[in-house]
């Protein structure tokens, strides 16, 4: 049998080339992924983009190699330097980050939002009892929800509050085991959008803490992206030397977003980042939607203030998990 080994060449070269197309097909949006997040393009639909970079991250490396194997290099290299930049954005978030020597009392706080007030009250109740929490932020929190919460002693747990409660997404609060002074609710979005009920707790040992619920807008549609960075944007920022602040609640964003880096830098801590649970989802498919997830709520602190653990905890009827952080504030 004879074989024509003519036709061989230009088998190669299309396979070749098909391999150069795959490669590419799958370093592209990584490198391009790595780009918008390292230049804080998050505008319009990328808003919502970015907040799953981390699955961006494992899949830089799949791409990686994905080109090596099929030996291009010049798609190996840039997806290389794709995979180190969003790594280096995202793996620190798995690591504790060293904490300031404070040294007065321990302040656990909680975080929850109620998904329009949907949320099992029994659940956020037991959660406060038998965790100890001495501070509570809520989100979209109605009358129905503060009445259930109350008939279940919420309201022995944590006498002093400062309480929005709204029909729908709006309302907000704050309870505390320990006073509250200077108490006020904000709203968001030039005066019609999300509540976040405020106010100065004052903790034994320790000096005054100014605790907001915060919730920002979120960017469900494009036409909303402005309000959201509106929101982000007018969230109070930290004091530096002055009083201690602390912002808890559903940020609607994650850390890949650029607004809320940008009220970190005024000298807050997101408590999850500082100890390592920064990648641990609270919001997506808890109630039951088909969404990876992503990591929006946040307990973010002054800087002066020592981050002891975060914990995040389920919560049926919502759509976002309650996050519990155990801090040491300075001594008075």
């Amino acid at each position: 049998m004879i074989v024509d080994t003519r036709a061989a060449p230009p088998i190669r070269r299309r396979l070749r080339r098909v391999g150069t197309v795959l490669s590419w097909l799958a370093v592209g949006p990584v490198a391009a992924w790595a780009t918008v997040r390292l230049a804080g393009l998050d505008r319009g639909p990328l808003v919502q983009a970015l907040a799953f970079t981390p699955y961006a991250a494992g899949w830089s490396v799949l791409a990686l190699a994905a080109a090596l194997a099929l030996r291009r290099w010049w798609p190996a290299a840039v997806a290389a330097v794709a995979a180190v930049t969003l790594l280096g954005l995202v793996v620190p978030r798995a690591l504790p980050a060293p904490q300031p020597a404070a040294a007065g009392p321990t302040l656990r706080l909680l975080t929850a939002n109620l998904l329009a007030g949907a949320a099992d009250a029994r659940t956020l109740v037991d959660l406060v009892r038998t965790r100890q929490v001495d501070v509570l932020t809520v989100q979209e929190f109605t009358p129905d929800a503060q009445a259930a919460l109350d008939r279940l002693g919420l309201d022995r747990l944590l006498p002093y509050r400062n309480l929005n409660a709204q029909v729908g997404t709006p309302g907000s609060g704050l309870y505390s085991r320990w006073p509250i002074s200077d108490a006020g609710i904000r709203t968001n979005r030039r005066g019609w959008g999300f509540t976040q009920a405020y106010g100065t707790v004052t903790v034994p040992g320790a000096p005054p803490v100014r605790v907001e619920s915060a919730h920002p807008s979120a960017p469900y549609a494009l036409d909303q992206v402005g309000a959201w960075r509106a929101d982000l944007t007018a969230q109070p920022p930290a004091t530096g030397d002055g009083e201690l602040r602390i912002l808890a609640g559903d940020f609607n964003a994650t850390l890949d977003h650029s607004p809320l880096r940008a009220l970190l830098r005024t000298g807050y801590v997101d408590a999850a980042d500082a100890t390592g649970a920064g990648l641990t989802g609270t919001w997506g498919p808890y109630d039951g939607d088909l969404i990876p997830p992503v990591t929006i709520d946040h307990v973010l602190v002054d800087s002066r203030i020592a981050v002891g653990s975060v914990r995040v905890h389920d919560l049926p009827g919502s759509d976002h998990r309650p996050v519990l952080a155990t801090l040491t504030l300075p001594a008075r």
